[in-house]
């Protein structure tokens, strides 16, 4: 006689019946979990690239050399030695000695001190500036918005390079100088990207709710537009300081910027020229690479940053 169907045990109930309970049940935990926010996101995506990690990676680590470098050092950055100008790498001198017999590893370290400094406060100031000009122009629009455009692509049309050699000549050498001459003109790229993003937003709705109920510009432009243009902000600082970096470097080269004694790795290489040719190579080697792979991580870091906080590409 045949069992009833009702009494059947679960080893007769087919395996399919499992499976689709399986998929349901891992489609409700999928449901129940919490979302990602878009800065959760945003660093999920950057961790999976590794470049920029590691690009992330050498710049923290520059930064705690920058500082405790010097510190941890026998050796003062600026005190002379004669009789052990031109040593090579050792166990002594890690980075060897320049044409005074002065520490190459100490200079470096605290010539990333000054490098870094001129490189961030350029970045901050070109961002403030730049956040408030843009901000502004996008907001208001009209004939607020041609207005301050067109003083834009005055300021824009003007040779950087020149503007920046111009005022370190009539100001002199000095770090605050160079500060000044590179953001003189250097928040017009901030400025104008700013605009572009505040265009897009400013006819959100949640923009528009904010006006409807009498919110003053300073409050919309600061709670409602700049969080959401955060992403490209974010990403023109990353380029900004590697060029101010470069810029710095370049004009220490030169001798239009940071002025002996004190060391920046522009002023080191200028000081190497010579030692180059007698085949002293580590004096130069040292603040050349340094210059490249700092440049190189905030670059590689800024392309992260911009496909990690594109939002078309979250998921």
């Amino acid at each position: 006689m045949e069992p009833n169907k009702m009494e059947q045990s679960p080893a007769t109930i087919p395996d399919e019946w499992f499976k689709w309970k399986g998929k349901d049940t891992n489609a409700a935990e999928t449901v129940a979990r919490p979302s990602l926010s878009y800065w959760q996101d945003a660093w999920r995506r950057l961790v999976k690239n590794k470049l920029a990690m590691a690009g992330l990676l050498f710049l923290i680590l520059l930064t705690l050399f920058a500082i405790f470098g010097p510190i941890l050092s026998p050796y003062e950055v600026n005190k002379q030695d004669l009789p052990n100008q031109y040593q090579p790498p050792s166990s002594d001198h890690w980075f060897g000695t320049d044409n005074a017999g002065r520490d190459v590893f100490t200079r470096t370290w605290y010539g990333a001190r000054i490098s870094l400094f001129v490189g961030l406060m350029a970045a901050l100031i070109d961002l403030s500036i730049g956040i408030i000009y843009g901000g502004l122009s996008g907001y208001k629009g009209g004939r607020t918005d041609n207005i301050m455009m067109r003083i834009i692509e005055v300021l824009y049309g003007l040779p950087y390079l020149l503007v920046v050699i111009l005022l370190l000549v009539v100001l002199g050498p000095s770090l605050t100088t160079i500060i000044i001459a590179l953001t003189v003109t250097g928040w017009v790229g901030m400025a104008r990207i700013v605009r572009g993003q505040v265009l897009q937003i400013k006819n959100y709705e949640f923009v528009l709710a904010s006006k409807s109920f009498g919110t003053k510009t300073p409050r919309i432009i600061r709670k409602n537009l700049l969080p959401n243009t955060m992403g490209p902000i974010i990403v023109q600082m990353t380029l900004t300081v590697p060029s101010a970096i470069f810029a710095e470097a370049f004009l220490s080269f030169l001798g239009l910027g940071i002025q002996a004694p004190y060391a920046s790795w522009g002023v080191m290489a200028n000081d190497s020229l010579g030692a180059i040719l007698s085949g002293n190579w580590w004096t130069l080697f040292f603040p050349a690479f340094f210059i490249s792979f700092t440049m190189f991580a905030f670059n590689v870091l800024g392309d992260g940053l911009q496909d990690a906080l594109d939002p078309k590409l979250r998921k």
